[in-house]
């Protein structure tokens, strides 16, 4: 048995016998505003975001052109429900920080609803979920756009969730049930469509850049 694994052992037993253990500084998760610091002092071009607690995940780069076209198409879309650009209903937000609990995300999208938060707060990072989250995927962040910001947002209350992906050409609609992320609509090449939470006709045909354009 290594010294490593008598420590453990040690430790379980004072457990058993009811006393209190102390965790070292090492295995103890950073402060979210340590890690929030660090994020800001981050290089430009670089996101941070905190996906597991404790923990900063960085982006390198920007996004390729078929995940800015579809971004930019949508975001105009939703024009009619923003209230910043005279819609109603709507906040809409691009790329904006969103704390939840002791994560940090920055989805490409959210929406926060007129009647439950009448005045959109300053504070950066946003404290207040949002309504509505949109991510879209791109190579290098599909993989934790689904399985780890996904079931973030779920356990967050955010009522639904779209998954935008261009190579695919698809939006997946998502609501949390039991906990759990439940696919509840999907579009790709309708012309025009609603897609909830939004009262408005979209257009995902759009949203896709072809061959040569």
């Amino acid at each position: 048995m290594n010294g490593f694994t008598d420590v453990r052992e040690r430790n379980r037993r004072r457990r058993d016998l009811g006393y209190a253990v102390a965790v070292s500084a090492a295995a103890r998760p950073r402060p979210f505003e340590d890690l929030y610091r660090e994020i800001q002092q981050l290089p430009e071009g670089q996101r941070g975001e905190i996906l597991d607690v404790g923990e900063i995940h960085v982006t390198m780069g920007r996004p390729g052109r078929p995940h800015r076209h579809a971004a930019k198409v949508l975001q105009g879309d939703l024009n009619g429900v923003d209230r910043a650009m005279g819609g109603t209903g709507w906040w809409i937000e691009v790329e904006p920080e969103v704390r939840f609990g002791e994560r940090l995300l920055d989805p490409d999208l959210a929406g926060w609803r007129v009647e439950r938060v009448p005045v959109m707060p300053r504070e950066n990072p946003i404290t207040v979920p949002p309504d509505w989250c949109c991510e879209v995927l791109s190579p290098r962040t599909r993989r934790d756009d689904r399985r780890k910001k996904l079931p973030i947002y779920v356990r967050a209350g955010v009522a639904q969730i779209w998954l935008v992906d261009p190579e695919a050409r698809l939006i997946e609609v998502f609501v949390p049930v039991d906990g759990n992320p439940t696919l509840i609509a999907t579009a790709s090449d309708e012309e025009p469509i609603r897609l909830p939470p939004f009262e408005l006709d979209l257009h995902p045909v759009r949203y896709w850049l072809d061959e040569g354009t």
